[in-house]
């Protein structure tokens, strides 16, 4: 089933439902989960379940440190904090400020082994009996159950859920770090019993049957819409964050550093361009050496979700340079939109969920050579070309004709009148996601969860 953007929510199919979120980490870098959970905070009683993980752990510094971190969790739970209360309007899902409001948030009690089917029964067991001592309020009432991890597949029908809700977001077949035949298993147990499944992109609707399943793309936040303004302002100007380097154009990022980042294509576009500085925004999870011994490429590290907006006012092209990869042809990243809604040109490598916005992208094609090494060699190239090409801001139709025609952009650059012309695209942008809020997506999902209830 396609998404469209709904602006008004219909409350007279069904009461409104208390909800219980098993998906990521609360206090991670915000998720598509996050953002609909917030947006959905006024229809819904929101309570939160951190994850309980997609792979048995290891032995190393980083799984270790996460089971001390979520072991303190459990014996130190004050953190827990109790939502806002829902309030009647008109339009439920009306623009608010983005952190006055969190869920009820549990750190979960359960072994991280999926794949034995006597953990799995003991962890249903913890997770139920800790969820309802941390919400006895929920222990006599119906529920709406939102998964979005397969591995709390075993709660379906355990929490008073009289309607339950598959978010998929991410093709866990492809997806680096999870136990894949273990997640698949428990993946195909949700489709086979949840009454809604929401994809976050076309090709995972297609691993789903269509009668259950709703097409629902990510979301921009609101204030990605607007100039950045606020803490960091002056004079309603953005103050230029103090950690962007100083001198020559910007390239940047933002978004976690992994594996599948093109890393090879980033060096050698900042070798070919020396004057740019690219810049990288988000937690590294992968080995990055390639790339920290190149003078102007450049780690900020972590931000959060509402500085962003702040630094990609102040950088002249935005990236996407993605592997081509199963997970990659999968996603749906939320940076896209948000990129588009800041206004910026946009290079990016070719990916599936590029087709509704690529004429107003730089796409890098993936080039047909006999030689791989040639193959890459053209698309590096291509690449840095791009950003230059980006940053001049000139419309991507008219670069096409140019290069047809053996000009370049300064043979039609003349008046005013063409500076002009070339803002527009900034408009055009904006433009291509200015109904694609989370509040519409939001109200998309209730009103479907309402149209179903109301069948059964």
């Amino acid at each position: 089933m396609k998404q469209a953007d709904t602006h008004q929510a219909n409350t007279s199919q069904a009461e409104r439902l208390p909800m219980v979120i098993f998906g990521e980490d609360w206090d991670a870098h915000p998720s598509s989960t996050q953002h609909l959970a917030r947006e959905l905070s006024k229809l819904h009683d929101i309570t939160w379940v951190n994850s309980i993980g997609l792979r048995s752990p290891k032995f190393n510094k980083n799984d270790l440190f996460r089971m001390i971190k979520k072991g303190l969790a459990l014996v130190c739970p004050d953190n827990e904090m109790k939502p806002v209360q829902s309030v009647e309007c008109c339009d439920p899902l009306e623009k608010r400020p983005p952190k006055d409001w969190q869920p009820t948030v549990i750190d979960p009690l359960a072994l991280p082994f999926h794949g034995n089917r006597l953990v799995r029964w003991l962890n249903q067991k913890l997770l139920r009996q800790r969820i309802f001592s941390r919400r006895r309020d929920l222990k006599n009432k119906d529920t709406i159950l939102w998964v979005s991890l397969p591995s709390a597949a075993n709660m379906l029908g355990k929490m008073n859920d009289c309607f339950s809700i598959y978010y998929c977001g991410d093709d866990f077949s492809a997806l680096a770090g999870v136990d894949h035949e273990v997640m698949a298993k428990l993946e195909a147990e949700l489709v086979n019993e949840v009454d809604l499944i929401v994809v976050a992109s076309e090709a995972l609707a297609q691993k789903f049957p269509a009668e259950k399943t709703l097409y629902v793309p990510h979301g921009v936040a609101e204030y990605f819409y607007e100039a950045p303004c606020g803490i960091n302002s002056r004079d309603g100007e953005p103050v230029r964050p103090t950690d962007l380097p100083s001198s020559g154009p910007i390239a940047g990022f933002y978004g976690s550093i992994s594996s599948w980042l093109d890393q090879p294509l980033l060096l050698s576009a900042a070798k070919q361009l020396p004057h740019w500085q690219f810049v990288l925004i988000g937690k590294v999870c992968c080995d990055v050496s390639l790339l920290k011994g190149q003078s102007n490429i450049h780690f900020l590290g972590e931000k959060s979700h509402q500085q962003l907006p702040e630094y990609v006012h102040h950088w002249q092209v935005s990236l996407l340079p993605f592997l081509d990869n199963e997970q990659i042809r999968a996603c749906n990243p939320l940076k896209l939109r948000e990129y588009l809604a800041c206004g910026k040109p946009v290079v990016a490598t070719d990916f599936p969920a590029l087709e509704p916005y690529r004429q107003c992208v730089h796409v890098v094609e993936q080039q047909a050579f006999v030689l791989p090494e040639v193959s890459e060699q053209q698309r590096a190239k291509q690449f840095a070309e791009y950003i230059v090409r980006a940053a001049a801001d000139l419309p991507v139709v008219d670069d096409l004709v140019l290069n047809k025609a053996g000009l370049s952009f300064v043979d039609v650059v003349s008046s005013w009148q063409d500076v002009d012309r070339m803002r527009t695209n900034t408009q055009h942008r904006m433009a291509q996601v200015h109904n694609q809020s989370w509040r519409n997506r939001a109200l998309t999902i209730y009103n479907e969860v309402q149209r179903r209830m109301a069948l059964v």
